[in-house]
């Protein structure tokens, strides 16, 4: 298969609502192509997920590959997500997902796209949802997700409605939240943010910090 290229912010296609796909279309062998595609694109960039307008294919599919013992997230969950109904899971392809938000009580993290490198923002999300979608073989599932791993999901399925994590940003004057990586290293990483919420990646991995 294929690693493709990552569409970065300023792309229209990250912008674009992304297309629900038919059962045929999911089934075909084309769609197992670039699924392959998209898991080796993830993982050739160390993400945790990827959605399909990322390699420029606007299409309402995505992938998530997380794990609480995940090695490089493993002491930010186990002290986050210990009372969490669903903190992990095994690799998961949705299509045509659907959010419902089951615990409106907000969570926030730091997260970092690999469309909008070099960056990271401050982002407050719901701290549990259920996802209803269609799976590789075009059948009914939901999961429900709590902690870190509905923020994972919020993040990547966002990209499916054409937003970027940016855009969620609080953005208030002299407050903003935002920081290229090295300063996040330098003044934000490892401790020094005094919210509740540890700081974490979404899917990009940083080099530079030894927690992802």
């Amino acid at each position: 298969m294929a690693i493709r290229k990552i569409a970065r912010m300023g792309h229209p296609v990250l912008r674009q609502k992304a297309r629900e796909l038919t059962v045929t279309e999911i089934l075909s062998p084309e769609m197992t192509s670039l699924l392959q595609d998209m898991i080796d694109t993830m993982n050739d960039y160390g993400g945790i997920g990827l959605a399909a307008p990322q390699i420029y294919e606007p299409i309402a599919v995505a992938i998530v590959d997380y794990q609480e013992d995940h090695p490089r997230y493993a002491e930010q969950t186990q002290k986050q997500d210990k009372a969490a109904e669903n903190s992990s899971l095994p690799f998961t392809i949705v299509f045509n997902p659907k959010v419902t938000v089951l615990d409106a009580t907000e969570q926030s993290y730091w997260e970092g796209c690999l469309s909008v490198p070099e960056l990271r923002g401050w982002v407050t999300r719901p701290k549990k949802i259920q996802i209803d979608y269609l799976d590789i073989k075009a059948r009914p599932k939901t999961v429900i997700a709590e902690g870190f791993l509905a923020t994972v999901f919020q993040h990547e399925l966002d990209h499916l409605d054409g937003v970027l994590y940016i855009d969620r940003v609080k953005n208030e004057v002299g407050q903003t939240k935002l920081a290229f990586e090295e300063e996040y290293s330098r003044y934000w990483a490892k401790g020094s943010e005094e919210d509740e919420n540890d700081e974490v990646d979404v899917d990009q991995l940083s080099e530079e910090d030894d927690l992802e």
